[in-house]
């Protein structure tokens, strides 16, 4: 199978995955679409395997795929060589066993998904149970209240870019449920991975989403509580820190979900977003 190939798999791969996070459930497909999908492959077309894609990310598969037969996905991709890029990034991050403990355990690698162009990216620790049975960061109840959060900017998570820490499930021997914080050799091994991420998105803010994602992205800092809301710098990029929405599951006072929202207000200015007066006063008493 060509690099080529390889490629163009992976980025339709991840414009599906950015697809199924907004909600979409069914691609319209034109008569002409249809009819070349039926038609045999070309002669001289170099790729062509047999089977659809698996339930294991490390063999996914298709059947004489290409691009041009798909007008829609074609469109879409901004810049053929980020796309591609990110597709080798994801192979590498797939197929990762740096951290044989986590490598052996796992269900999946939880690389990230979103919009490959997003100018808001949101970094979080590492995956949990539902993450790690999905492949996909934040789908649990804290995943669908940062959902929640996304929306009341007026975004939707097909918009932004959504990241680890950490692309596996940190291991729990002797635990059959709940999890544990990733060890600093463990982020400092997955980190590179994240970087090559923000340096090929650039998105213009990012927000770290809870302490030990503060910690993994800037070291020992003086505590979430003291530090949300201030803005930092990262990678040249604008770093907001806030509180991780699981935190706000265990504590729902009206005002610490306030505090988040006031860090998403800052968030939003510095993007130049529009701010209504019903969204500043979010969470806000009578």
């Amino acid at each position: 199978m060509s690099a080529a190939y390889d490629d163009l798999l992976e980025a339709t791969i991840q414009h599906l995955e950015g697809l199924k996070a907004r909600g979409v459930r069914h691609i319209d497909a034109s008569p002409d679409t249809l009819k070349a999908l039926s038609q045999p492959p070309p002669k001289g077309v170099p790729f062509s395997v047999s089977s659809v894609r698996s339930d294991s990310p490390t063999e996914r598969k298709t059947e004489n795929l290409k691009l041009e037969n798909f007008p829609a996905l074609a469109a879409r991709p901004s810049n053929p060589e980020k796309a591609a890029a990110f597709a080798a990034l994801r192979r590498r991050a797939l197929a990762c066993v740096k951290c044989a403990h986590l490598a052996s355990s796992r269900k999946n690698v939880v690389f990230g998904v979103g919009n490959l162009d997003a100018q808001l990216m949101f970094v979080g620790e590492a995956p949990g149970a539902d993450e790690d049975e999905q492949g996909e960061p934040f789908v649990g109840k804290a995943g669908q209240l940062l959902t929640k959060i996304i929306q009341a900017t007026g975004l939707s998570r097909a918009d932004v870019y959504i990241a680890n820490i950490l692309k596996c499930r940190p291991d729990t021997p002797g635990q059959t449920a709940g999890n544990r914080k990733p060890t600093p050799d463990e982020m400092a091994t997955c980190l590179p991975y994240l970087h090559e991420q923000i340096d090929l998105i650039r998105p213009r803010v990012i927000v770290a989403l809870g302490a030990t994602a503060v910690e993994g992205l800037l070291g020992k800092t003086i505590g979430i509580t003291k530090l949300r809301g201030t803005w930092k710098i990262y990678r040249d990029t604008p770093l907001m820190p806030t509180y991780h929405p699981a935190f706000l599951l265990r504590n729902q006072a009206m005002s610490e979900k306030r505090k988040v929202w006031e860090d998403m207000l800052a968030v939003m200015e510095k993007l130049e977003m529009p701010v209504s007066d019903k969204q500043r006063n979010f969470f806000l008493k009578a």
